[in-house]
């Protein structure tokens, strides 16, 4: 078997476990049980006996080989990472080497920036705004709630 770096733990193929019937049944028989009170360790054991029972060393190697993540360390996919590189684009904002375009789109994103900061300045003033509508609304009933009792007689008693 080829244990080197570039291969992973399920190329091999062949599984290793594969003896006479009793030894099978019981093995099944562990997984239903896995199941039935802690799945996790079932679906752990599934999937390691799909990947031909790989030795721990040898999915050590696949983990460390820097094959086995999806991001690298950017925390990007390789897909994105592949897509920028495709593009050419870089970690940084990609420039189109016009300087004429590149000064429109910077005075374009700044008062794009402009604009979100104002829209994000309306809205906190439209939630102050509701926020105090709520409190004149509950002080209204308060206050509406308060004047029955006194009608009624029925205000608090305070004894000495």
């Amino acid at each position: 078997m080829n244990t080197s770096s570039t291969t992973s733990p399920w190329s091999c193929g062949a599984s290793r476990r594969s003896g006479p019937f009793p030894k099978r049944s019981l093995e099944i028989g562990a997984i239903v049980v896995a199941f039935v009170y802690w799945w996790p360790i079932a679906v752990a054991y599934v999937a390691w006996k799909i990947a031909g029972y790989p030795a721990l060393s040898q999915m050590k190697e696949f983990a460390n080989s820097g094959s086995f993540s999806f991001a690298g360390g950017d925390g990007r996919s390789r897909f994105a990472r592949a897509f920028e590189a495709a593009k050419g684009y870089s970690g940084t904002a990609a420039t189109s080497g016009n300087w004429a375009f590149e000064e429109y789109r910077r005075a374009e994103l700044e008062r794009l920036e402009a604009r979100r900061r104002a829209l994000q300045e309306e809205s906190r003033a439209f939630a102050e705004f509701v926020e105090e509508l709520k409190r004149a609304k509950d002080r209204e009933q308060f206050d509406a709630f308060m004047a029955k009792r006194r009608s009624e007689g029925g205000g608090p008693t305070i004894e000495a």
